[in-house]
């Protein structure tokens, strides 16, 4: 794995907002623009380095797997903040009947340097994003400036295969596929779009709907869209822990689809993948695989030995683009040189927080580097990269492409 610069491609804005990647610059706080999408660099793998990765990948959804049986199966849903037990008891059901449940995509976020074991940061197993520049644009980058070179991504052909086999598990009607009206970049709807073609690729009737416009009806007591069409089935680009605190939260748990025709509405991802999709299930995985070479030491009820010895980090058990982490280094002494805190004894936070390694992001010139490895199924099927300048990759990270050589 090595990082190499390049020129950007002439009027490259231009050629990826044709293939769906309009959101491609990121205004920062002091007002300027600078490419999210960032072409004038590239990450170059082995295919042994990529093959060993998918290996790793898949091992990593197995053991997650077995983190959710063993949440459920002892009831530990209060570690993952799930205090209403009719939601947990619907989660349950859910991951029960996961056979008779259309599920189809996550994104792991790995720390790789192309040296030591990856180590799993984080499991976005609900609502992942940086789907369409991982599945089109990077490819269609690399077929332009490497011709006949190779690139660890199968996504499209793997999420169109995916609704193939999932068809016969759907309700009749057609597959609504909903994203908020909120998303003012561009991204949630792109990514709702472009899953919607890889559905209708597969031969599946869709329909697109903001989540603001799914509707209730109260003498059928299902979930209509904007004309009044029962929603039997919906992918949603909506986190679950908004689906079940929203004003019509109580309706969903009441309609839920949880397989075996025990409700109205199907969504996808299902409840089930609440259980991943919690950084609880990092200190579960720890605890389950300890000393595994592809964790880092994770806990729920502070940093522990780390805050002396490697240092920690403290992340909300449900946030996104690095909201709310904060990054402890060893030691005592305030003012650490990279401007996150020191602290001698453990920092134990008000709000819920899973405490894990800091394991800071490889540096590449500069640029700290996260892997986006993403899961159709049960299979690895390609790879995202984003740059930070930062120990956390937020909102502000680049993407960036990568051929295999």
């Amino acid at each position: 794995m090595d990082r190499r610069t390049i020129e950007p491609r002439p009027g490259w804005q231009q050629t990826v907002e044709e293939q769906g990647l309009i959101y491609p610059l990121t205004r920062y706080p002091d007002g300027s623009l600078r490419p999210y999408w960032d072409e004038s660099a590239y990450y170059a793998f082995s295919l042994p380095e990529v093959e060993a990765l998918e290996e790793v990948v898949e091992e990593l959804h197995r053991m997650c797997l077995a983190a959710a049986e063993h949440i459920v199966a002892y009831d530990r849903f209060a570690d993952l903040g799930v205090t209403d037990p009719r939601l947990a008891g619907r989660i349950a059901e859910s991951w029960r009947r996961r056979a008779e449940l259309p599920s189809l995509y996550g994104r792991f976020d790995l720390r790789y340097d192309g040296t030591g074991p990856a180590k799993l940061l984080e499991y976005n197993a609900d609502t992942p994003t940086s789907l369409v520049e991982a599945a089109s644009p990077q490819w269609f980058w690399m077929e332009e400036r490497f011709p006949g070179a190779d690139q660890w991504n199968s996504l499209h052909e793997r999420l169109v295969d995916g609704w193939k086999r999932q068809a016969a598990l759907l309700p009749p009607g057609p597959v609504h596929f909903a994203h908020s009206a909120a998303d003012e970049l561009g991204e949630d709807l792109m990514t709702v779009a472009y899953l919607r073609e890889t559905a209708e690729q597969a031969g599946l009737e869709t329909e697109a709907i903001s989540m603001e416009h799914i509707g209730w009806d109260r003498l059928s007591g299902r979930f209509v869209d904007n004309r009044l069409r029962f929603i039997r089935s919906c992918f949603k680009l909506y986190p679950w822990e908004w689906l079940t605190t929203d004003t019509f939260a109580p309706h969903v748990l009441d309609t839920l689809d949880n397989g075996g025709g025990t409700g109205t509405t199907c969504w996808i991802e299902p409840a089930w993948k609440m259980l991943l999709s919690n950084k609880a299930l990092l200190a579960v995985l720890w605890e389950l695989f300890p000393g595994h070479p592809n964790l880092l030491p994770a806990y729920l009820d502070g940093p522990r030995e780390l805050a002396e010895t490697t240092g920690y980090v403290a992340k909300p058990l449900l946030g996104r683009e690095g909201a709310g982490v904060t990054v402890h280094e060893p030691g005592a002494g305030p003012g650490a040189a990279s401007g996150v805190e020191r602290a001698a004894d453990p920092v134990v936070r008000d709000e819920a927080c899973c405490y894990q390694e800091l394991a800071p992001l490889p540096d590449f010139d500069g640029n700290r580097v996260v892997l986006g490895a993403w899961v159709v199924e049960d299979e690895a099927a390609g790879l995202g990269i984003r740059e930070s300048s930062g120990l956390v990759t937020d909102e502000y990270a680049r993407f960036l492409p990568h051929v295999i050589r």
